[in-house]
């Protein structure tokens, strides 16, 4: 298990983008419940979805979780404290302006939305001050946008593949780059208590 020293803690992260795929839903649970309500980071999600069928995960997380739950929708601003999903059957982008864009280019390693394109334009817009978690899951995807994100001067973050109900996903990301941290779900949620806390300061 990974950890990285003190002064990542320290830094201000002005978003979290976080990416699962199979097991996905039980992980993201664990992550973010109990986060408080006040968080002022706002935490964007990549779940792998079949297309064609409508996405109940803002409904389902609304009411599990203390922090405003949204899809996310093309020209929406990212508002600070909110959980937006990515809607099946689209990429989600965020564009310069900080707000979402929607695309149906076509998938990337089978997968749309694909967490790789997240990342890679999350990481161009914030740089350094962007946090990236991979969770469980079944295929690459993750792993290329999580080393975008390193190369950005943001902070990368893996579940403990040990930990993941599939670990194909959380092994493809530390093989392609170290991670900051590798660690179980229960730390990654301290880590993100963390994050808002120097986020506020």
């Amino acid at each position: 298990m990974k950890q990285a020293p003190p002064s990542h803690l320290r830094r201000r992260v002005e978003a979290v983008v976080i990416g699962a795929s199979a097991g996905g839903i039980d992980a993201l649970l664990g992550l973010l419940s109990g986060l408080p309500a006040a968080s002022r980071i706002p935490k964007v999600v990549v779940l792998h979805l079949p297309e064609g069928h409508d996405s109940r995960l803002a409904e389902v997380f609304g009411e599990r979780v203390a922090m405003p739950v949204r899809e996310a929708a093309d020209k929406m601003p990212l508002a600070a404290g909110t959980l937006y999903f990515a809607p099946p059957g689209y990429h989600l982008s965020i564009e310069r302006d900080r707000c979402f864009s929607l695309s149906c280019e076509p998938p990337v390693l089978f997968s749309r939305p694909s967490i790789d394109v997240l990342m890679a334009s999350a990481a161009d817009v914030y740089g350094a001050g962007l946090a990236g978690l991979l969770l469980t899951g079944a295929n690459d995807d993750g792993a290329e946008g999580m080393e975008r994100i390193h190369r950005a001067g943001g902070l990368t973050a893996v579940q403990d593949p040990q930990e993941a109900l599939v670990s194909v996903m959380p092994n493809a990301a530390i093989a392609r780059h170290s991670p900051d941290f590798v660690l179980p779900l229960r730390d990654l949620h301290t880590l993100l208590l963390h994050l808002e806390a120097a986020h506020g300061h």
